[in-house]
């Protein structure tokens, strides 16, 4: 089936008026993360030089993955004609650097470095679908719509190819959940903070922790508890226990809680 394109969005239908300027903001940032997926291809076919029907998924996928950006992008202009997503692009690249020149995985193996971009997905297609629930405006939300459906495709896809390499590598249960846990933890991390930043032309100077504060502060807001549970059941399936067991209930609930509490409290810190 051929993926869509930007030809494919019903520009025409951009409502102002249903333009919610908070949403806005995490959409500039969400267009330079997407956009910056070709230096995660390079890195990834580094860690995997010898796999030639990985590297040929990977190019698929971050050909798709910069499409979002760039549409995400332009959305951003049409909604703001102040903002410039080229210049804002190219602030970001200036200030976050990806180790492109790693010859292994930073994960400590391969089945890790799977495992942890099956938790990326899992990230960003609850994300997209969030944000397609709470967005009013119909050309952004048939943008979501289409990434967030990307997305889940593109969990598939990272997690077929980790299934070759537990075979392989059989990782320790405990090993799957640490890489897991230590990039739902990255969350929070330097490109989320750095992309929000330079998307958003905050004029006070780099603060990892104020940008990453007011990056989750925004995001949160836009979540379901049933989005939540679906991506705890997807993050256990790649960790490799039981995706709809108790242990994954007590964590969805636990996950909930620990946003709202989050976000309150930063709103608490804002005010």
């Amino acid at each position: 089936m051929k993926h869509w394109t930007a030809d494919d969005i019903p520009w025409d239908c951009f409502d102002p008026t249903r333009v919610d300027s908070e949403i806005l903001r995490l959409v500039k940032a969400a267009a330079m993360v997407e956009k910056n997926s070709g230096d995660y291809a390079t890195y990834l076919k580094n860690v995997f030089p010898d796999d030639g029907a990985f590297a040929g998924a990977v190019d698929t996928w971050a050909k798709e993955e910069v499409q979002h950006g760039d549409v995400l992008g332009r959305w951003a202009e049409t909604a703001d004609p102040c903002f410039n997503f080229a210049d804002r692009f190219r602030v970001f690249k200036d200030g976050f650097k990806i180790p492109v020149d790693a010859t292994a995985s930073v994960r400590g193996s391969r089945s890790g470095e799977l495992v942890a971009r099956c938790v990326v997905e899992v990230g960003t297609s609850s994300y997209y679908t969030s944000l397609a629930v709470a967005t009013d405006e119909p050309v952004l939300k048939a943008i979501c719509q289409r990434i967030a459906a990307d997305e889940f495709r593109h969990y598939k896809l990272f997690y077929k190819h980790l299934k070759r390499y537990l075979e392989a590598e059989k990782p320790s249960t405990f090993a799957k959940l640490r890489v897991a846990f230590e990039r739902i933890v990255e969350s929070d991390d330097n490109e989320l903070a750095y992309a929000y930043y330079a998307a958003n032309g905050e004029g006070e100077g780099y603060d990892r922790r104020r940008c990453a504060d007011a990056y989750a502060m925004r995001a949160y807001r836009y979540y379901r508890p049933a989005i939540v549970e679906r991506g705890i059941a997807m993050t256990f399936k790649a960790a490799g226990f039981n995706p709809h067991g108790r242990l994954a209930r007590v964590a969805s609930s636990a996950a909930w809680r620990f946003m709202g509490w989050r976000r309150k409290r930063l709103a608490q810190l804002a005010a």
